[in-house]
């Protein structure tokens, strides 16, 4: 094997991506949720493929082949959807358009990311049709990709909505920053009286993360299509004519690839398993991780090992206690009365 560290990388990457996953969902974090998904997803698809198609380009697993293209088609869009609609909650809890949320008014965010972290992509997916000359790719080393037919009309569909998701999200992050610097000596309690289950920690990690994310994706973005595109578009002549021999599958051995084509195309398959380190270095560490990996140890040592749980310490107690009780205890302490 060649590259022996891309399924490696991949399945870590995969794994990684899932930390955040059970708080996010009990939160009812849509477009964070979704894009776990998607990350995983692609993370998965890409270490497979690096394994099967290590050293080879032979044509393993066609129906494989043709439901990954499209689910990686889609994931190209789905990231940038994703940190959208982020930045756009991000802009709309900070901003005095309205005081509080209710459920009703998280129901309908709910519903808006499901379609446009979801349902979006799904079009795009369907609309790749449009460009694709041929049924995939495949790559030594890489596997399977997915086949564009480069022309206009492959720029309009495919690498232009993406930029000007990044675009959109861009506005958005301006805002929410805008407001957060506008208010910042009381951005607690506006977050508070908001009813968004936010801390200013949080909002300033959800959206250091997005615009992280947005910036990254949009460079690749950017050095694919004009990679695609530097040496000349192709002419659209007619559907009969970009679609002929559908089913042909085009297989590109190591050996017949110019090495700066070899460099960029390690350069994209990175791109995505990078998106989900930086994620999880943003979500990985932070106060809601560190509960659930005290959880999850304390189930190891009752479970797996067997010890009995910890006591609680008197501090422990005190601190869980309710406001009202524990202002009680520290009056009695003071003027030692015996409660």
């Amino acid at each position: 094997m060649l590259h022996p560290e891309l399924p490696i990388f991949a399945f870590l990457a995969a794994t990684l991506v899932l930390v955040p996953l059970l708080w996010h969902w009990r939160a009812g974090n849509v477009a964070i949720v979704s894009m776990i998904a998607w990350l995983f997803a692609v993370d998965v698809i890409y270490g497979v493929n690096a394994i099967v198609w290590a050293d080879n380009v032979v044509d393993h697993a066609p129906v494989w082949c043709d439901i990954s293209t499209k689910i990686v088609v889609g994931v190209s869009y789905a990231l940038p959807i994703c940190t959208l609609c982020i930045c756009k909650h991000l802009e709309a809890v900070s901003s005095n358009r309205k005081v509080s949320y209710d459920v009703s008014d998280k129901r309908r965010r709910m519903i808006f990311e499901g379609v446009m972290c979801i349902g979006v992509p799904l079009i795009f997916m369907a609309l790749h049709y449009v460009v694709q000359g041929h049924r995939f790719d495949i790559f030594e080393n890489i596997g399977c990709q997915a086949a564009v037919y480069i022309s206009i009309q492959a720029v309009l569909i495919i690498w232009f909505p993406q930029l000007l998701f990044s675009v959109i999200t861009l506005i958005y992050a301006a805002f929410a920053l805008h407001h957060f610097i506008r208010r910042r000596l009381t951005f607690a309690a506006h977050l508070q009286n908001s009813n968004s289950a936010l801390t200013t920690n949080r909002y300033l990690r959800l959206i250091a993360m997005a615009i992280t994310e947005m910036f990254w994706g949009t460079a690749l973005t950017t050095f694919n299509l004009y990679n695609n595109a530097a040496p000349g578009l192709r002419p659209w002549t007619t559907w009969a004519d970009v679609h002929s021999n559908f089913s042909r599958v085009d297989v590109y051995p190591v050996a017949f690839l110019p090495p700066a084509f070899l460099k960029s195309m390690l350069l994209l398959w990175w791109a995505l398993p990078v998106s989900s380190f930086i994620f999880f270095i943003f979500f990985g560490f932070g106060e809601e991780a560190l509960k659930e990996y005290h959880k999850i140890w304390v189930w190891f040592r009752v479970k797996a090992l067997r010890k009995k749980p910890a006591e609680p310490k008197a501090s422990s107690l005190i601190a869980s206690l309710p406001s009202f009780i524990r202002r009680g205890l520290v009056n009695c302490i003071s003027l030692s009365i015996i409660c």
